[in-house]
């Protein structure tokens, strides 16, 4: 049997064929080192008593109850439902980095979809999708049919490609926290290369309707370090219509690396003061770094209820 381990490497999972495929793959090989899932299933919960009347189910008459008062009551229960999860994907025109290279940003961040939506549906659990750009264009209710992970892989290979547009968090977050009516565990994919001070507005919106809340910033290699392979002149072109600029990168290196490293420290900060998860991740690293960060932190919190 081949290694599905080697299908996380995002360079080889994008070579292959239907997105359901990749999804299957991602999911198989990352699990075959992992151990319990750190998603619950539906169960029941004891919520009060009742007085018992005829026609109760008797196997839910409380004894201890009756032999200390001598009277008939009903253990009534609250259902506790599979978790819900949506999650959100930005198409805007940034999102196409590096044009012409092997994986982009946003193939890499259908992938992570993908595999999360075949995960969660594959545990019992609801999944959904939203694709957005300075608004939500695309959204499918979270479910938990098998069948609804075709609409969710649809979603993703034919609901939008990336253009020429901007991001604009505060109104979509906005939409979701209207949108998202039960409290859900939202994924937000993104660059979130837009005013962290409106992002963060957005968050708070979502984080008032009690949703829990993890953003997985996505990162290239390059925006990372900055280098370059040739000591040579780069054209750089504005993704989302803000025009083009002729540079040499070793000259503004370290004055970029510190306009990111702020940028970063600046969104990080205002996660924890909003309690929203937050992950940045090298889009250059093998996929099952962001499926391991999302499955440890979501098992983390389970061991704290």
């Amino acid at each position: 049997m081949a290694d599905s381990r080697r299908y996380l490497d995002p360079r080889v999972v994008d070579r292959l064929g239907r997105l359901e495929v990749k999804a299957r793959l991602i999911v198989e090989g990352f699990l075959q080192g992992s151990h319990r899932s750190p998603y619950r299933g539906a169960s029941v919960e004891f919520a009060e008593h009742r007085e018992y009347v005829p026609g109760d189910d008797l196997r839910h008459l409380d004894w201890k109850v009756f032999g200390r008062n001598d009277r008939y009551y009903v253990k009534q229960y609250e259902e506790e439902t599979n978790l819900r999860c949506l999650i959100a994907l930005d198409t805007s025109g940034s999102m196409r980095f590096p044009e012409g290279y092997d994986t982009t940003r946003w193939q890499y961040g259908t992938l992570v979809a993908a595999a999360l939506s075949h995960l969660l549906i594959k545990q019992r659990d609801a999944a959904g999708i939203a694709l957005f750009d300075t608004q939500v264009h695309h959204y499918v209710e979270p479910h938990t049919s098998p069948a609804h992970l075709q609409s969710l892989f649809a979603t993703l290979d034919t609901g939008a490609r990336p253009a020429e547009t901007k991001t604009s968090l505060l109104p979509v977050l906005g939409d979701l926290a209207d949108r998202v009516h039960r409290r859900s565990l939202i994924v937000v994919i993104s660059d979130f290369f837009a005013p962290v001070a409106d992002t963060l507005k957005g968050l708070a919106r979502l984080r008032k309707r009690k949703h829990d809340v993890l953003l997985l910033q996505l990162l290239m290699p390059e925006e990372l370090t900055f280098e370059f392979s040739r000591n040579t002149l780069y054209k750089f072109v504005g993704l989302e219509g803000s025009g083009e600029l002729i540079v040499d990168p070793r000259a503004m290196r370290a004055e970029y690396l510190a306009a990111m490293d702020g940028f970063r420290k600046e969104l990080r900060r205002g996660c924890l003061k909003e309690q929203v998860d937050f992950e940045s991740i090298d889009t250059g690293t093998s996929l099952d770094i962001p499926l391991s960060a999302i499955l440890a932190r979501r098992a983390r919190k389970e061991l704290r209820r």
